[in-house]
């Protein structure tokens, strides 16, 4: 059943973000300064964005993207039903081949969407599936065990969000197509990564973005397949973006 979040939703006013790891600092040609000094400043600099991830519980990750082969799709999935509970303050840490990022799951406001995207975590679901969508100034989006944008768990769970809930940068729901009823989910999320997507309450919320949005602005600045002839893969990034592993810490 195809998940993949309606285009119609975009607003025109879509911003245009840069595109590749090229707008990193560490890959512009500033930062390829040699010399002593230089090496030692970006060392020194590398430590502490390595301490800072540590601090803030991210294991230490990749600081560019890397170029990894894309995952053998994992096909048609039939799980059953999660009974998972969570407890407040629960927190995902997304490994990816981009860097590493962490989302706090909003168990109080979103119960049963954030233990489902747990329970999925847990089992090992996410590992070795891709970052398959980018829009630039609006989402990115994975999750998907066939990494077309058209797979999912074989379930679904239905939790409306807040009805003041607003789509801004960081926010992390759930993709649904446009018949089915609002708040439902399957396995493939989306990140906010414009100022706010302008999408109306019918997306399932997980949370929120906690620490390394900078590795979601690295992903969403990855160059897509813009030219192919076939729609379906325009938003593909042109080069894979793996979702490594997705590990789930509670409080408590």
């Amino acid at each position: 059943m195809p998940r993949s979040l309606a285009l119609a939703l975009a607003t025109p006013t879509l911003l245009v973000a840069l595109g590749g790891c090229g707008a990193d600092k560490e890959k512009s040609p500033a930062g390829r300064t040699t010399g002593a000094k230089t090496q030692a400043t970006q060392t020194q600099a590398a430590s502490t964005r390595s301490k800072r991830a540590t601090a803030k519980g991210l294991p230490p990750g990749p600081r560019t993207c890397l170029r990894v082969p894309g995952p053998k799709p994992k096909g048609a999935q039939h799980l059953p039903r999660p009974k998972l509970k969570l407890k407040p303050g629960a927190t995902a840490i997304v490994e990816t081949s981009c860097g590493n990022f962490a989302i706090a799951l909003d168990v109080k406001r979103a119960p049963r969407t954030a233990a489902s995207f747990a329970y999925l975590a847990k089992r090992g679901f996410y590992d070795s599936l891709t970052i398959h969508r980018i829009v630039p100034g609006f989402v990115i989006q994975g999750g998907d065990p066939l990494g077309t944008g058209q797979g999912g768990p074989g379930y679904s769970v239905v939790e409306p969000p807040p009805s003041s809930l607003h789509y801004t940068r960081g926010v992390v729901a759930m993709a649904k197509t446009e018949i089915e009823d609002p708040g439902t989910s399957g396995s493939q999320f989306f990140i906010v990564t414009g100022p706010d997507a302008q999408l109306p309450a019918d997306y399932a919320l997980v949370g929120q973005v906690s620490a390394g949005i900078n590795v979601v602005d690295r992903i969403a600045t990855q160059p897509t397949n813009q030219t192919s002839p076939d729609p379906a893969r325009r938003e593909q990034p042109a080069r894979p973006v793996v979702i490594r592993r997705i590990e789930v810490r509670e409080s408590g």
